[in-house]
Parts: C-alpha cells; structure tokens; sequence
C-alpha cells in the first residue's frame, strides 16, 4: 500500500514539473515572438540597438493608450500592423 503511494506522488510530481514547464515554455516563446515584432518594426537598427530607446518608445505608446482615445489609437495601431505583416507575406519582385 505505501509503495502504490509513493508511486502515485511520484506520478504528480512529475505532472506538476511538467506542467511548469510547458507554462515556462509558453512564457518563452512569447517573449521570444514580441522581440520579434521589435526587430520587425526595424526599431533594432534604427535606434542602433539602444534598449533605452526602444523601452523609451514602448513606454510612450503605453502612455498614449492610458491617456486620450485609446479605441482611436488602437485601431490606427492594428491597421498599421495588418499592413506590415501584409506587406510581408507578399513576394518580392527584382
């Protein structure tokens, strides 16, 4: 009886470190694909790799949305991007 206890525990220790690991995981890649819109707005190069700058930028928009017509602003925002990554996905022509 307590050898199947032991095994059971074992068992949900092992789901839980599973658990927390996929949810690291997740975190991970979302970190990883929201630098990546960073480098896809070609903020990286334009501000010379500067991470003042760019958190000084992010900060700016974070305060336009907190302040003024935030419905305005994010929908001048998410067009913008729809034709970014439109522009994107298209072929290019030599």
């Amino acid at each position: 009886m307590t050898i199947a206890r032991h095994r059971l525990q074992a068992r949900a220790a092992l789901n839980d470190r599973r658990n927390w690991q996929v949810k690291r995981r997740e975190r991970t890649r979302h970190l990883i694909e929201l630098g990546g819109l960073v480098m896809k707005a070609g903020l990286v190069e334009l501000v010379d790799d500067d991470r003042a700058v760019i958190l000084g930028l992010l900060g700016e928009a974070a305060a336009r949305l907190r302040a003024g017509d935030r419905g305005q602003q994010l929908l001048l925002w998410r067009r913008r991007g729809q034709r970014m990554f439109a522009a994107e996905s298209l072929p290019v022509q030599d």
